[in-house]
């Protein structure tokens, strides 16, 4: 029998993870989470990391399994994930998998791209300017070299843009000209489920939720971080802002406001990445579940 893999994209905020929960109570299933930073479990708040509650409701599968310190990459996760559903889909014709990182998913749902090797010393070259230089120095090489990429990989991330600019160095080649070729085949298909809705109402959506993470403890959790700050899991939204205040050198007013900015261009990238896929069925937020369970029902059955 066809086994069939449920994921729910969409940008940060909008209810990806109380639609799981529904559609895997529906189909008596269980959750895999693909968002990169709900992998670590020194990262609870600013990460939006499932409730004890929804947690408790569903098992969840990827969400706090590793720590910071650990070294933890795409390529460890789509290994680890086939496994896992490996053994879920023995037991289950359905999985759900919810997550807001486009190369997670892809990885899951379509494989990895093939890149080649490259000169080992470009990326210690890369980390030193990035040390000395700083990232908007590298965000601009990259711009040069590769707009494309510019434009639709993370590009506050610091490994990322490296990533991309060791394989445009060394191959003489833009990084995006590597991606999308040949897809490693999977053993279920996949039906991609996405939540959207009009800009000022997610902008608005992430605005409250970053001020439902401050008054929740963010400040808390954070500053007991400070120690493992130059750690990479650590170089993402809400986290290095607020490393900058503990830092002397932002005021608190300007670092929420600047934790909120980050968030939304990051979910502007987000909807960019999952936009590009022809494939996703795209619903507004506020949807009835019926609806969309009747849509993936009219795709198994």
């Amino acid at each position: 029998m066809t086994k069939f893999l449920i994921s729910i994209v969409g940008p940060t905020a909008i209810g990806k993870t109380a639609l799981s929960i529904k559609l895997a109570q529906h189909f008596n299933t269980e959750i895999i989470s693909a968002d990169s930073r709900q992998f670590f479990k020194e990262m609870h708040i600013g990460t939006a990391a499932p409730t004890k509650e929804e947690l408790a409701a569903i098992k969840h599968h990827f969400i706090h399994h590793k720590s910071i310190e650990e070294p933890y990459n795409v390529g460890a996760f789509e290994k680890d994930v086939l496994q896992c559903l490996e053994t879920l889909f023995k037991t289950n014709n359905v999985v759900i998998m919810v997550g807001g990182s486009g190369l997670y998913i892809d990885a899951i749902t379509k494989g990895l791209d093939d890149f080649p090797k490259v000169d080992s010393n470009i990326r210690e070259i890369l980390n030193s300017d990035l040390e000395t230089k700083g990232l908007p120095f590298l965000q601009e090489q990259l711009k040069t070299l590769d707009e494309t990429s510019y434009n639709n990989i993370a590009i506050d991330n610091p490994h990322r843009v490296i990533r991309a600019l060791e394989i445009c160095l060394g191959t003489g080649k833009p990084y995006s000209s590597f991606l999308s070729k040949d897809k490693a085949k999977r053993d279920f298909k996949t039906i991609t489920i996405g939540l959207t809705a009009d800009r000022p109402i997610i902008y608005n959506r992430i605005n409250q939720r970053v001020e439902m993470m401050v008054q929740g403890g963010l400040l808390k959790e954070v500053e007991s971080l400070l120690p493992y700050q130059h750690l990479n899991a650590l170089n993402t939204v809400g986290y290095k802002e607020l490393f900058n205040y503990f830092n002397g050198e932002w005021d608190l007013d300007f670092t929420i406001s600047e934790i909120k900015k980050n968030t939304r261009r990051f979910a502007k990238r987000q909807l960019t990445w999952f936009k590009k896929d022809n494939s996703i069925l795209w619903f507004d937020y506020l949807i009835d579940v019926e609806t969309i369970i009747e849509s993936i029902e009219s795709k198994i059955f």
